[in-house]
């Protein structure tokens, strides 16, 4: 009966099954913590395409500012024709999915009148290559850069440093599941060219 007993203790034929079982978890966990890093990168991408699209689109198209679009500042705002207008009489605009403000906090002397048609066509477009992408994730910012005319009398009197932003974005990974990781925003900006229009390239 020792052995026996000896013989089972000496026998080393199962030790590479075990030393297996004990790697094959972490092999199992290091791949999928690969595949996490991929999708991630993956992910990272498609918000940053997906707001370079946006902005673009947000370039060619219709303002969503509409009472920025339509007003003229020499007619209303008093600014002769032709002159650049100044940066205190356009502060800058910022719209959401609710509502368009003025950057400075006050009141633009222009209306702040938000084209809901153009808001979600440009979330639409943002939605092509990030297809969950809401509109509670989308702001755009108009901001002063100094270029167009007051009384352009083919276009919108400035032509404002466009930002597209993307917020409250989240990765779910893998290995760790039930876990959500937010990730920054993402953020893309382009000199408005025309503001009139429907499509974009």
């Amino acid at each position: 009966m020792s052995g026996l007993l000896h013989r089972f203790w000496a026998d080393r034929s199962g030790g590479p099954a075990a030393e297996f079982a004990l790697v094959v978890p972490l092999l199992i966990l290091f791949l999928f913590g690969i595949i996490d890093v991929g999708r991630l990168m993956w992910t990272w991408n498609q918000a940053e395409k997906a707001t370079q699209q946006g902005v673009r689109f947000a370039a060619v198209t219709d303002m969503i500012p509409s009472g920025l679009r339509d007003y003229s500042f020499a007619v209303s705002g008093g600014i002769p024709q032709g002159d650049v207008v100044p940066v205190s009489s356009f502060p800058g605009v910022t719209c959401d999915s609710t509502s368009c403000l003025c950057a400075s906090g006050g009141s633009c002397a222009f209306p702040l009148t938000r084209d809901a048609t153009a808001f979600n066509a440009l979330v639409a477009r943002i939605a092509r290559l990030k297809p969950d992408v809401t509109a509670a994730d989308v702001t755009i910012t108009y901001a002063w850069s100094g270029l167009g005319f007051s009384g352009d009398p083919n276009g919108p009197d400035v032509s404002p440093l466009i930002t597209v932003s993307l917020r409250n974005l989240t990765f779910q990974p893998l290995v760790l599941m039930g876990l959500e990781v937010d990730l920054p925003a993402f953020s893309a900006t382009l000199t408005m060219e025309d503001g009139l229009g429907l499509t974009s390239n």
